[in-house]
């Protein structure tokens, strides 16, 4: 690519790029191309004047501006086919009736001129390959022989007019370079334009940048301290709130119990004796679950708590079975002990979910 000469858009010299990047070189300037407008110019004049020079539509003339330039270094088309005929070069229209009924194939041609409004650019072959020249382009943009056809007719879509360079092109180095190898083109060259607001971006992105490097005395990094006492922080809090909600549901188990075991001795019929059997046992626990409902206490705070934690009835049931020395405890004990044995199970959860 780096052989491949490339003008890039300075102000509205399109034409002279167009130009120049067909011929691959620099060829024309601004000077010789105004020269060439000029010479057209008194051309036009000549013949406008052999009607007289005194005819309303001579005064005419003379006070509109060139059609063939201007001050913004717009050229026209009679400018750059002249300029080309210089090379033994001629342009004819791409889409024209006589073109069109000579059915040859783009990729069969050496380059076109493509124009739309004011602006001018080369689609060339170099060696085997086809290029798009744009001057608006940061630089040269491969075109595959089969997508060529399809690029032209985007153009002519777009509202270009499409011009045939005929006539054979001065040599150049990258036609001879690039008849030998073939090139491609890991990323296409971006609109001048693009580019340059791309730029303008990463350049606001590197003053945030160096602000927020100011802001933390350019380690661009939060202290470590700070990220440590951080972290303790977090720790903290959630230890607290483990034995803040452990708390609350010790204290709702236990105003639960105070409100409902007078419901459970009046509910359940008492059996003789001290020592209950598995079955007795299993009726009461039932009983005081059920009969739980009827105590506001038990509303407002084990409802809140302990069904916000389904594993503590689990927990409860599986418990009074498992306590040691059960014959010997009366019903409060036992489940006093329950609930100490279901609190240090929950307790041991809230523990291996804080170390996760």
């Amino acid at each position: 690519m780096e052989s491949i000469f490339h003008e890039k858009q300075e102000g509205s010299l399109c034409a002279q790029h167009c130009l120049n990047n067909l011929l691959q070189g620099e060829y024309f300037s601004p000077v010789e191309l105004s020269s060439i407008a000029h010479q057209l110019d008194e051309e036009e004049r000549m013949r406008m004047a052999e009607g007289g020079v005194t005819s309303e539509d001579y005064r005419t003339f003379l006070q509109q501006p060139s059609g063939n330039m201007d001050d913004s270094g717009f050229f026209s088309i009679q400018v750059i086919s002249n300029a080309l005929k210089v090379w033994g070069l001629e342009l004819i229209l791409f889409n024209s009736p006589e073109y069109q009924r000579l059915r040859i194939d783009p990729i069969n041609e050496r380059s076109f001129i493509c124009n739309y409004k004011e602006h001018w650019f080369t689609v060339r072959k170099l060696g085997k390959q086809w290029f798009n020249l744009n001057s608006l382009l940061t630089g040269p943009e491969l075109i595959s022989d089969t997508y060529l056809a399809l690029f032209l007719a985007q153009l002519q879509q777009e509202g270009y007019s499409i011009f045939v360079v005929k006539g054979d092109l001065p040599d150049c180095e990258a036609d001879q370079l690039l008849q030998m190898i073939r090139v491609q083109q890991m990323q296409r060259p971006k609109l001048i334009g693009e580019e340059l607001a791309q730029l303008k971006e990463q350049r606001v992105q590197k003053t945030d940048l160096e602000r927020v490097l100011e802001a933390n005395d350019g380690s661009g990094m939060l202290d470590e301290d700070e990220e440590d006492l951080q972290r303790a922080l977090a720790l903290s809090r959630q230890e607290i709130d483990m034995e803040d909600e452990e708390a609350d549901l010790r204290r709702a188990i236990q105003l639960s119990m105070q409100g409902t075991s007078r419901n459970i001795s009046q509910d359940i019929p008492q059996t003789s004796g001290t020592h209950l059997t598995s079955e007795e046992l299993r009726k009461r626990r039932e009983a005081y679950f059920e009969n739980s409902s009827s105590s506001k206490i038990h509303q407002d705070h084990l409802h809140i708590h302990v069904k916000s934690q389904p594993q503590v009835q689990k927990h409860l049931a599986v418990n009074l079975v498992r306590l040691p020395n059960r014959d010997a405890m009366s019903e409060e004990d036992m489940l006093q002990a329950a609930v100490t044995m279901s609190l240090e199970t929950v307790r041991n959860n809230f523990k291996t979910e804080g170390k996760k």
